[in-house]
């Protein structure tokens, strides 16, 4: 953390025209300031926290070969770092011995400063493999800035692998924690409930979620880099941004089963009162039912040559269904108890609506026959009111609509033409002939 991400750039050119002295003495305190620039950034990657995380922790997969690599990469820095802090120790100490430094001087100087002065030992020849161009170099030459450019490869590979191990350990493990904290809540909120693996779908879900985080912490801990996206297009160090899906996914399979634990509480917290609800509505469809079977007798015996539909038995599926809930209930199975009311309040609305509908169906001919009667004792008030209700074919086409009406059993259809009747010379009557219509006019001219 506030590790740079490379050292500060080498500002010497490269071997030419001996240097003067003005010139030595410049190119020595720029390379003395990057000297301090490359301590520091070195002993801040050795005490960065990743690194010593990545030190102890028993590593595998990606990670276990990565850091494997790093490790020997920071080692050859500090190597490499030696041996460049002893290439300026040598041009300092060969700067101070002279005051007024002569030709020779200046050359050995801008030798050490601006040649392949520095000799480091190749680290590929101690176990030197087949090779095709003859036995590996025991040692390599490098100008300073050579050395450099080396070096700024090695820490930014480095620093890269430890901060995005770091980043990962710093996001994943501590969240995934207080997931596995809000797990166990909800397990013990499940539990009393009676919401248990192998008894409902929400218990199976949460013995996954728990194996899955069990697993992911373990993984993380393990292979951190297992789970880093690098950024694209990013050179810098660490850019990228840890992998989170498998533990969104967790998350969001614990937000359902909380949301399930939930609605099996309001089931608890409401049960009796949906249950009085339920018997309540059963109640009124089985008395609907009764009114509908005992209106079907009064129509058979009423109504002649009409069908009239048949009337279904009480739903007793429903009211053993009702008993199994009630027992849910009592011995606090709400597991069962809730998808159980579900499904029982819509099938009870159901049954209310169908026995509404027989009642409806059963009582048609009485509605039609009360509908007749209504039509034919307007139509006796309106012929009352013209003062035409002794006219002897209304009296004697009324008195037979009537007898039909309030006879059992009715004929519906031969009593809908006598009112028929009736009606058509109740509207004779009440319509002027047009022959009468004349006369009128002429005596009021």
């Amino acid at each position: 953390m506030g590790v740079a991400g490379s050292f500060p750039g080498f500002a010497g050119r490269p071997p030419g025209p001996v240097m003067d002295r003005d010139e030595a003495d410049r190119a020595l305190a720029r390379l003395g300031a990057e000297h301090e620039a490359i301590e520091t950034s070195l002993l801040a990657l050795q005490d960065h926290a990743g690194r010593r995380l990545l030190e102890g922790a028993d590593l595998t997969g990606l990670t276990k070969e990565r850091w494997a690599a790093t490790e020997q990469s920071i080692t050859l820095l500090w190597g490499y770092f030696d041996a460049y802090a002893g290439t300026l120790a040598r041009a300092r100490e060969l700067r101070a011995g002279r005051r007024h430094p002569g030709k020779d001087d200046l050359a050995a100087l801008t030798e050490l400063l601006r040649g392949d002065s520095v000799t480091v030992a190749n680290p590929g020849a101690v176990h030197p493999g087949p090779s095709a161009g003859g036995p590996a170099k025991l040692a390599e030459r490098f100008t300073l800035e050579e050395l450099v450019t080396r070096m700024n490869e090695l820490y930014a590979r480095s620093l890269d692998m430890v901060v995005a191990a770091d980043s990962v350990w710093s996001a994943l493990p501590a969240r995934i924690d207080l997931l596995a904290a809000e797990l166990r809540r909800t397990r013990s909120l499940a539990h009393s409930v009676g919401v248990r693996p192998g008894e409902h779908p929400a218990g199976d879900d949460l013995e996954a979620i728990t194996q899955e985080l069990t697993t992911l912490r373990a993984q993380v801990i393990s292979d951190p880099l297992a789970f880093w996206l690098p950024g694209p297009g990013s050179a810098a160090p660490g850019g990228g941004r840890p992998d989170t899906s498998r533990y969104d996914r967790a998350a969001r399979a614990l937000e359902d089963v909380r949301r399930e634990i939930e609605a099996v509480l309001a089931v608890r917290q409401d049960a009796e009162q949906r249950l009085v609800r339920l018997r309540d509505v059963l109640s009124r469809a089985d008395r609907t039912l009764a009114e509908a079977r005992a209106a079907r007798g009064e129509v058979l015996a009423k109504i002649a040559a009409s069908e009239v539909p048949a009337v279904s038995g009480p739903p007793t599926a429903l009211q053993e269904r009702l008993a199994a809930a009630s027992e849910y209930r009592r011995h606090a199975q709400w597991n069962r108890l809730s998808p159980l009311l579900d499904a029982l309040e819509r099938e009870a609305e159901d049954e209310l609506l169908r026995a509404r509908d027989s009642l409806t169906s059963v009582t048609a001919p009485l509605a039609v026959r009360a509908e007749l009667r209504g039509r034919l004792d307007a139509y006796k008030a309106k012929v009352a009111r013209h003062g035409m209700a002794e006219d002897p074919l209304l009296i004697e086409r009324y008195d037979a609509a009537r007898r039909m009406l309030w006879s059992a059993p009715c004929d519906l259809r031969v009593a809908g033409q006598a009112v028929l009747r009736y009606q058509q010379a109740a509207a004779d009557l009440l319509t002027p002939r047009r022959g009468d219509e004349h006369d009128g006019q002429g005596e009021r001219s």
